[in-house]
């Protein structure tokens, strides 16, 4: 698995002050007591990894613009949702699938392999924990790297439609300007016009990233075997999340019905600033390396 050895890419990364020692001194009692720790990511795991996020202050996409990324109904109902998707995803693939884990990610890797993390639950759709080599991992909102067909079930890998959507489209050329979270690019409705998108190579079918929309659910499945793993833990470390989507923020609320400490960190406000044990402000790469 190779990653980047270079600078965080803090483009996308809101200001925050280095980490305090005496909050080292305080994550790193926190996570010497857990035995089984249960730790959820989000997107600011991944933001120095050069990845935007949607709600960062500053620098997320909602902060810098008015765009929203599409909505599972819509996507499934129309055509021509179907089609922009498609062609800002296919513009902005090379680059996204192209982003390698950074320094935490490879800290959670490696406090798996201790024993020391019992299980990894991600809201990410990225693939940068994979790409680090955790294994102990669950990706609660899919992830970009696969596709399939919602009338046969078929998948495929996202690489391999990348080739499909250049046999289809051998002289479309659009240039993106601006960069969205999970792969999404800026493209006017014109650039858009003439991009054609292949159907299911089984049965013609419509083909969707094996992701959680906005306005979709996850299924009843995945939830149950997180709650298992949850379960299971001492502890529970929250990693670059604001904790705003619910289909995360129902694990915290479990483990704080279940009474276990819980940590958070990430740069600006959360959901659980109220109930957590410990609130860090810091970067996940910067301050996660520190911890023995």
């Amino acid at each position: 698995h190779s990653v980047s050895r270079a600078s965080p890419n803090l483009t996308f990364v809101p200001a925050c002050l280095p980490p305090d020692p005496v909050e080292v001194e305080e994550l790193q009692r926190f996570v010497s007591n857990s035995k089984r720790l249960f730790v959820m990511t989000g997107a600011g795991i991944s933001t120095e990894s050069g990845i935007p996020d949607y709600r960062s202050e500053g620098v997320g996409l909602y902060a810098r613009t008015d765009r929203r990324p599409v909505q599972h109904a819509e996507f499934v109902r129309s055509a021509g949702a179907r089609q922009r998707y498609w062609a800002r995803n296919f513009v902005g693939w090379p680059q996204f699938c192209s982003h390698q884990p950074n320094k935490a990610h490879l800290v959670l890797r490696d406090w798996e392999k201790l024993g020391k993390l019992h299980w990894l639950v991600t809201q990410n759709v990225d693939a940068l924990h994979t790409k680090a080599g955790s294994q102990r991992v669950t990706e609660l909102h899919g992830c970009t790297h696969r596709v399939f067909c919602l009338a046969c079930g078929d998948q495929i890998l996202r690489s391999e439609l990348q080739e499909h959507f250049e046999a289809l489209n051998p002289t479309w050329k659009a240039e993106a300007f601006g960069v969205a979270p999970d792969g999404d690019v800026f493209l006017t409705d014109e650039q858009v016009r003439n991009f054609q998108v292949p159907g299911c190579r089984k049965c013609g079918g419509i083909l969707k990233p094996d992701v959680t929309f906005f306005g979709d659910t996850v299924s009843q499945e995945k939830v149950h075997f997180v709650h298992e793993r949850l379960a299971e833990s001492d502890s529970m470390l929250v990693a670059g999340s604001s904790m705003q989507v619910y289909s995360g923020y129902r694990f915290a609320l479990a483990a704080r019905e279940k009474k276990l400490p819980i940590a958070v960190l990430n740069i600006g406000p959360t959901r659980l600033d109220h109930f957590a044990s410990l609130k860090l402000n810091s970067r996940c790469g910067e301050l996660l390396p520190l911890i023995v």
